[in-house]
C-alpha cells in the first residue's frame, strides 16, 4: 500500500524545500507521495518543474496561507 509523507521546509531558503525534496523522493518506493510544505517563493516554480522533468506526478498543489504552499508529488 502506497504512503505519505510529509516533509515540512517552511523557513528554509531555496532551493533547500526542493534538495530536501529530492533527497526523500529517493527513499520512497513507486506510488508513494511526498507532501511538501513550503514558503520559499522560488520553489512554487522548482518544485512543479523538477517533477515534471523526473516525471512525478503532481497529485495536490495549494496554497496555505499568504505566503506559505503545499505540494503533493508521487514517485512514478
Amino acid at each position: 500500500m502506497p504512503t505519505r509523507t510529509v516533509l515540512e521546509t517552511d523557513g528554509q531558503v531555496c532551493p533547500f524545500p526542493l534538495v530536501e525534496a529530492k533527497e526523500a523522493m529517493d527513499g520512497l518506493q513507486p506510488g508513494d507521495e511526498l507532501v511538501i510544505d513550503f514558503d520559499c517563493t522560488q520553489a512554487t516554480e522548482a518544485i512543479p518543474r523538477w517533477a515534471a522533468e523526473n516525471g512525478y506526478p503532481v497529485t495536490d498543489y495549494a496554497r496555505r496561507g499568504d505566503a506559505s504552499w503545499t505540494i503533493t508529488v508521487q514517485k512514478a
